[in-house]
């Protein structure tokens, strides 16, 4: 299987597909699950040329629909958990994920475009504030379930930065600024 890299970590395979992953992590998280099957997220995807869409559902309820590609929408597979999704991540052109810093960070690491969706569900999210943060250094695009098809459509990968490999001066200053530890 020939694979062709195109901007930044984004991947093509020998047969032009280009694969969404959507990883819930450990959570249930249908929100996002469900917010990723709507006609609108999936025409958007298509029309910034993914042709596969692959949810890890985790612990939810609701149960996407799975389809072959047609005209205008992309072909869509979901399973609810893996021992690893590291194979999923690497050969992903696109990643959507709720904001745990364990899949943002081997996302970022392997420099993949990549939306985080905050899940509002839940209290005390300091999740969000790490999203929040990366995305307004460029690392990645922060969205809400309801907004995900909006940012699909204005979301432009080449301008993402890539995060600094092995720099985790950044995060532990967000993390002591969180838990109002004064900056060094």
């Amino acid at each position: 299987m020939g694979i062709k890299l195109k901007e930044m970590g984004e991947i093509e395979d020998s047969k032009g597909r280009r694969m969404v992953f959507v990883t819930v992590g450990t959570t249930l998280f249908d929100a996002l699950v469900r917010a990723v099957d709507t006609k609108e997220v999936k025409q958007e995807l298509f029309r910034k040329g993914y042709t596969h869409l692959l949810i890890q559902m985790g612990r939810g309820f609701y149960t996407p629909t799975k389809s072959e590609a047609e005209d205008g929408s992309v072909s869509v597979d979901y399973f609810t958990f893996s021992s690893s999704i590291a194979d999923h991540l690497r050969s992903a052109s696109l990643v959507i994920s709720h904001a745990g810093s364990g899949s943002i960070f081997e996302t970022l690491r392997l420099r993949k475009p990549l939306i985080v969706v905050v899940n509002e569900d839940l209290m005390d999210n300091h999740q969000s504030e790490l999203a929040e943060e990366l995305a307004e250094r460029k690392h990645l695009y922060c969205a809400r379930p309801q907004t995900l098809h909006h940012t699909i459509a204005n979301m432009d990968s080449e301008s993402l930065l890539p995060y600094p490999a092995g720099d985790a001066n950044p995060v532990a200053k967000l993390i002591n600024r969180f838990l109002g530890f004064p900056d060094d």
